[in-house]
C-alpha cells in the first residue's frame, strides 16, 4: 500500500517527472558499471581528459541546470543502492550532455587517517552541482566537454 501511495504522490506533486525518471534510470546504469566496468574502460563516459570549460554561465541555461542538479541530487539520495559522488556527477553530466550543456567532471583524493578517500564533483559554469566544490581534495584529473555552437 505504501508503494501505492508514493507512486501517487509523485503523480500528482511532481513538476518533473521525465526529469526524475531520467536522473533514476541513469544512477542505477552508472551504478552498475562502476560495479561491473573496470575505471580505465569507465572513462570514456567521463568527457575529454585534461579539457576545463568556461565559468562563464548562460543565463537562459541556468535554471534548467539547477533543477537538473536538484532532481539528480533528490533522486540519487533515495535509491535502494549506493549512489555516491560519482554515480551523481555522471548523471548530471548525461542528463545535461543531451542539452549540450558544457561540464567539467573533476576526480580528486584525500588522504585521511592513512587512508586515502576519492571525490567525484561537476560544476557548469561557476555552479557545483554535485560533490561541492573538492575543497580539501587534491585534484587528480578534470574530464570537460566540448560542444559545437
Amino acid at each position: 500500500m505504501k508503494v501505492f501511495k508514493r507512486l501517487q504522490y509523485f503523480l500528482k506533486y511532481n513538476h518533473h517527472k521525465c526529469l526524475t525518471i531520467q536522473a533514476l534510470y541513469y544512477c542505477g546504469m552508472y551504478r552498475l558499471c562502476i560495479l561491473l566496468i573496470p575505471m580505465k574502460k569507465l572513462e570514456r563516459f567521463f568527457g575529454i581528459a585534461g579539457l576545463e570549460t568556461d565559468f562563464k554561465e548562460d543565463i537562459m541555461q541556468s535554471s534548467y541546470v539547477r533543477n537538473v542538479a536538484q532532481v539528480v541530487n533528490r533522486v540519487s539520495s533515495k535509491t535502494p543502492w549506493e549512489s555516491k559522488c560519482l554515480v551523481r556527477a555522471l548523471t548530471i553530466r548525461r542528463i545535461l550532455s543531451r542539452h549540450k550543456i558544457p561540464t567539467t567532471l573533476y576526480l580528486g583524493v584525500m588522504k585521511q587517517e592513512e587512508e586515502l578517500r576519492a571525490h567525484a564533483w561537476i560544476r557548469c559554469g561557476s555552479f557545483y552541482l554535485s560533490g561541492g566544490d573538492g575543497e580539501g581534495y587534491a585534484k587528480v584529473a578534470t574530464y570537460g566537454t566540448q560542444y559545437e555552437m
